[in-house]
């Protein structure tokens, strides 16, 4: 099963640097997820030779501006493009006033429909489940109302062993069943049990968000034991004084709560405009979390 994060934006406030606005793109089996949305997403959609037909769901932490500027854009673009199955947005409150007010004043009808979904950032919530993936929200701690999303995948049935299925003349509309936990009898009448046709599934991965926060350890239970963990880092932390007065997160910071919560792997964002040169940051969260990586726009990470 593909579980996997494309960075497409990891700058704070303002693109510069070459460095566009947060913006991720989730690949759960080839079903995508869109995770914060801002400005140039289209953009960097295309650059990176990603289809944005293909995405779903959209998530919007926050509605401070680098997160969500570029929703708009993306959906009337998909409107021009011939869209016409739906588009799942989950977000703040008023966020949908923020769509509809744009899409009244240019007089545009989409040719598809939003499911606008309201997100809460008082409490822990279940948004989204399918067949692939359970999304949850938790409460951060930011200047306004903000949101993390931990994504986890469905727990997956056991796994057939090859052999045993051409070793006995297992029938393909057997193999399910069997994955599921049925016993399969033979031509000769024995039973073989499923627990000696099958092997363990792999254990569910989850990929924890924490897009704009204070370090204030509220929400460490949220993302403990995720086997990544994406937090924002936005400044070195001699500038720990200025993180607190903005509620951002230094990077060493974002090390300390991906050690505290457990994580597998860090993956640091939200650059300041001060740094042009991204090293130090990574450098200062090695220090305290060795297996961290930069949000490099256009990498993309294994869950």
């Amino acid at each position: 099963m593909k579980f996997e994060v494309t960075i497409l934006g990891s700058s704070s406030s303002t693109p510069i640097f070459n460095r566009n606005p947060s913006a991720q793109l989730l690949n759960i089996n080839e079903k995508f997820i869109l995770i914060d949305c801002g400005e140039a997403t289209q953009n960097q959609l295309l650059h990176f030779g990603l289809k944005a037909n293909r995405i779903d769901h959209i998530f919007i932490s926050h509605l401070h501006g680098d997160h969500y500027l570029g929703l708009v854009g993306l959906l009337s673009s998909l409107h021009l493009n011939g869209r016409t199955k739906p588009m799942d947005i989950f977000g703040p409150p008023e966020l949908i006033e923020i769509i509809d007010l744009q899409f009244k004043h240019s007089q545009t009808n989409l040719r598809y429909p939003i499911n606008f979904n309201v997100t809460n950032s008082t409490v822990s919530e279940k948004l989204f489940e399918s067949f692939d993936v359970v999304v949850e929200s938790f409460p951060l701690d930011h200047r306004i109302p903000c949101t993390g999303f931990r994504f986890t995948e469905k727990q997956r049935l056991r796994k057939m062993i090859k052999e045993k299925i051409d070793e006995l003349s297992i029938p393909a509309d057997q193999v399910q069943k069997i994955k599921k936990g049925e016993n399969f009898t033979d031509k000769k009448g024995k039973i073989h049990l499923s627990e000696d046709l099958t092997t363990e599934a792999d254990h569910p991965k989850s990929y924890a968000y924490c897009s704009d926060t204070i370090c204030s350890w509220k929400y460490l239970d949220y993302i403990r034991n995720s086997d990544t963990l994406y937090h924002e880092a936005t400044f070195l932390h001699d500038m720990h004084a200025r993180a607190e007065e903005t509620f951002h997160t230094t990077a060493l910071q974002a090390a300390e709560v991906a050690l505290k919560a457990n994580a597998g792997k860090l993956i640091i964002g939200h650059f300041s405009a001060r740094y042009r040169e991204l090293e130090p940051l990574l450098a200062e969260a090695k220090t305290l979390f060795p297996n961290t990586f930069l949000a490099i726009e256009g990498l993309t990470f294994e869950i």
